[in-house]
């Protein structure tokens, strides 16, 4: 089986639970107040290791205490550290989240040691042609950008997940196979290739239709498959091979949404390298997703009891 390597963000997730969310200039009050691992990076290469790939994870912590939480489940994950740096002086990445009675999130991401990861940081990273590679936009841009060139130079599979939306380059997003993106991501991403979008496309309320439309659109940009995921209505699949398709989501009692989009893709991540198609990990990562949302928090909330 081939490894997921993922170049992306480790962060320390403060939580905080509220009735609801504020709004501008409002007080409430919440519950929780505790402390757990996070980032979009660190997520997906837990999710990747528990859906039983060889996992790398590369990028930076700071040297404070939030740095042991933010590595601690991708310690017991199995997940391979040997990429990631400490970076004196410079604090973790922390993400401000609260977390409604409905199970909705409200995220405030401080990048700290994100932001030091370099090209240096990547650089003789040993590829092969089965390796799947995961990026996100929690680090510099550039960074991703060199990455996807290292990758394409490798022959390996680059996955590009961009959120949040970030301006990469639109040779990165064509390298893409697939490019993982949510709604308004896949809007965004229309806008860096300069696919048109559709007048009654709301990103707030897209369909199935929708989403199939502009992600055939983004396919015939250049870009190698798509996955526009739909939360509960699943996700679309298109690739440059027959017609797109949809993978069913499956409706379940939702508790907490932080990571599920994560677990997606790193559940994706881990099927590709071990040569499923697309569609069949797609389908793996929505039920790894809906199971993720009946539980709290991010990493946590992962198939960690299938590991054991």
């Amino acid at each position: 089986m081939s490894r997921v390597v993922v170049v992306g963000s480790i962060n320390v997730d403060l939580f905080a639970r509220v009735e609801r969310h504020p709004r501008p200039g409002e007080t409430v009050l919440g519950s929780d107040g505790s402390t757990r691992p996070g980032g979009k990076g660190a997520n997906q290469a837990v999710a990747a290791a528990l859906a039983g790939a060889s996992t790398a994870m590369v990028g930076c912590v700071g040297d404070d205490a939030h740095a042991e939480v933010g590595l601690s489940l991708l310690r017991r994950a199995g997940v391979d550290l040997t990429r990631v740096r400490a970076v004196p002086g410079v604090p973790s990445g922390v993400a401000l989240i609260t977390v409604s009675a409905v199970g909705e999130n409200s995220i405030i991401v401080i990048p700290g040691a994100n932001h030091e990861v370099t090209r240096d940081d990547i650089a003789g990273l040993e590829l092969g042609p089965g390796d799947v590679v995961v990026v996100q936009g929690e680090i510099p841009v550039e960074v991703v950008d060199e990455t996807a060139c290292l990758v394409e130079r490798a022959g390996a599979r680059l996955m590009v997940n961009l959120a949040p939306v970030v301006p990469l380059a639109a040779t990165t997003l064509r390298i893409a196979d697939p490019l993982v993106v949510n709604e308004h991501e896949a809007i965004a991403a229309a806008g860096i290739l300069g696919v048109e979008v559709g007048e009654d496309t709301d990103a707030d309320h897209m369909d199935v239709a929708s989403a199939t439309d502009l992600a055939s659109g983004l396919v015939s940009s250049g870009v190698g498959s798509v996955v526009v995921t739909l939360g509960a209505d699943g996700a679309v699949v298109a690739s440059g091979e027959g017609e797109p398709l949809t993978c069913a989501g499956e409706s379940v009692s939702v508790v907490d949404t932080t990571g599920a989009g994560d677990c997606f893709v790193g559940t994706v991540a881990a099927g590709l390298a071990r040569g499923d198609g697309l569609a069949e990990a797609a389908r793996a990562g929505n039920a790894a997703a809906a199971r993720a949302v009946q539980g709290h928090g991010a990493q946590e909330s992962y198939d960690w009891e299938e590991r054991r």
